[in-house]
């Protein structure tokens, strides 16, 4: 099958053949929805063509099915390397889980392309190990990555050595390739004092903020009054929140149901094709319809997903907008629904911001309040009435009684959700444009990143500043 590129790929792969004559580490960036999983298909296939080698490297095992079938799709033959799935090395192409790549690299050979998916995560140290061989061994790297920074706002220079930029969504949308959209959102719950697990919020602070009767009763009632019979899918903060929304929902007469990385494969795909045929409204998750993850794939058909619900707070830009490009695929006539429950427009921007990309990163805004890391109060054994620190495990250490999860009978607030306007954003934007357009000396950043209370105020500020002169 012939892969037939839009303009802005066939813009970008040019950029990318450029770039490659004078260094052999870049990263392209496009946002969510732009189609990299194609840019590599078309990259991967002429390197077939050629007789060459081609690697494609995914950051998680249950991303290879899905890169698989798409290179099927295309009539790209090829193997597979991740545990529990049989290989072929005899292919010139090879679909690769970086978790059993980073184990076998003494008995491969590096090939002549290899493609790093969701590259923002390669500052792993297993990524750092494959890269490294991979250069040594004389590889063509591009990565892809709709946002290249790490979560705590470093850049990918150590790794990458030119990157060429793709559209910005606003254009996207104007031009068709994305949906247009509508952000509702309402005051979201205080994460001050929550505590950090890994550059984000830890699960357990996170549920125990977002768990609350009043917010499932928004959530509940703000779906039905906004996204009422639209394809949705809803992020939750961990399992126990996912299967609590979804009971709930249920409660509420909605066609709900749970999905996340530990659900069995057959019954995965069961409960994806009952929602591809609209037996399912709301598809609840945890980590799993994030980066990378085809559901037109699993489903074997077309899903457009038409609202998401954001009920985990995260640092994550990433995160964000792989949440909603969830839903900003096109489709006729249609307007995406983007219902932020979770306050992460207020941290990370909107979903058509103008982002100006490079390799050096850019600074995330201040997660921190003066009185964070203050753990929540240990929960009481009702059993054995020991105290016992969170996380909460499934069961008491010292008497072995199941903790179930604390969830009290729901309720529903009055707050209303707010419809964010293009009126209301130009005017966001326009304040920051003109401070920015003011600043001219370093004190002047050092003020305005205070004034935003971004994290490490004068490293910004003197980044910012460099940027300018």
């Amino acid at each position: 099958m012939q892969i037939d590129l839009r303009s802005y790929q066939s813009d970008m792969i040019g950029g990318a053949r450029v770039a490659l004559k004078t260094h052999k580490s870049i990263l392209l960036q496009a946002p969510t929805g732009a189609g990299k999983t194609v840019l590599a298909s078309f990259m991967i296939g002429q390197c077939r063509q050629r007789g060459e080698s081609a690697w494609f490297i995914c950051h998680r095992a249950e991303l290879v099915d899905g890169t698989s079938n798409t290179f099927r799709k295309f009539g790209i033959h090829h193997g597979v390397l991740a545990a529990g799935l049989p290989g072929d090395l005899r292919q010139l192409v090879q679909v690769c889980s970086i978790d059993t790549l980073k184990g076998r690299l003494a008995m491969l050979k590096p090939p002549r392309l290899a493609v790093i998916d969701e590259c923002h995560h390669a500052g792993a140290a297993g990524w750092t190990k494959v890269i490294k061989w991979l250069r040594d061994g004389g590889a063509y790297i591009v990565g892809l990555s709709a946002t290249p920074e790490r979560l705590d706002g470093r850049g990918l220079d150590d790794l990458f050595d030119h990157l060429v930029p793709g559209p910005q969504v606003s254009w996207l949308m104007e031009n068709g390739f994305l949906s247009k959209y509508r952000l509702f959102s309402i005051e979201p719950p205080s994460m001050k004092g929550a505590r950090r697990s890994m550059g984000d919020f830890s699960k357990a602070d996170a549920e125990e903020r977002m768990n609350r009767p009043k917010l499932t009763g928004n959530i509940i009632n703000h779906w039905k009054e906004n996204a009422a019979g639209l394809r949705t899918v809803l992020f939750a903060v961990n399992v126990a929140h996912s299967n609590h929304l979804v009971d709930e929902m249920k409660k509420a007469g909605i066609k709900a149901a749970h999905l996340d990385g530990g659900t069995p494969k057959q019954e995965r795909r069961a409960i994806i094709q009952d929602y591809a045929d609209g037996g399912i409204d709301v598809l609840s998750n945890v980590s799993l319809f994030g980066e990378g993850f085809d559901l037109s794939s699993i489903a074997q058909r077309d899903v457009t997903i038409d609202a998401v619900i954001d009920a985990a707070p995260t640092q994550s830009l990433s995160l964000w907008l792989q949440r909603c490009g969830r839903a900003l695929r096109p489709a006729p006539g249609k307007t995406a629904i983007i219902l932020d429950h979770a306050g992460n427009h207020l941290r990370n921007g909107y979903p058509d911001d103008e982002r100006d990309w490079t390799l050096e990163g850019e600074m995330v805004k201040k997660r921190q309040a003066a009185n964070d890391n203050v753990p929540p109060p240990p929960h009481t054994c009702v059993q054995c009435f020991n105290s016992i620190k969170r996380p909460l495990p499934p069961a008491c250490p010292h008497c072995g009684k199941r903790i179930a999860p604390e969830f009290k009978a729901i309720e529903v607030a009055d707050e209303q959700l707010v419809e964010h306007t293009d009126a209301d954003k130009a005017k966001v934007r326009a304040i920051i444009k003109r401070q920015e357009m003011e600043a001219k000396t370093f004190d002047d950043w050092l003020a305005i990143g205070m004034k935003r209370k971004v994290k490490s105020p004068q490293s910004w500020a003197m980044h910012k500043f460099r940027l300018s002169r």
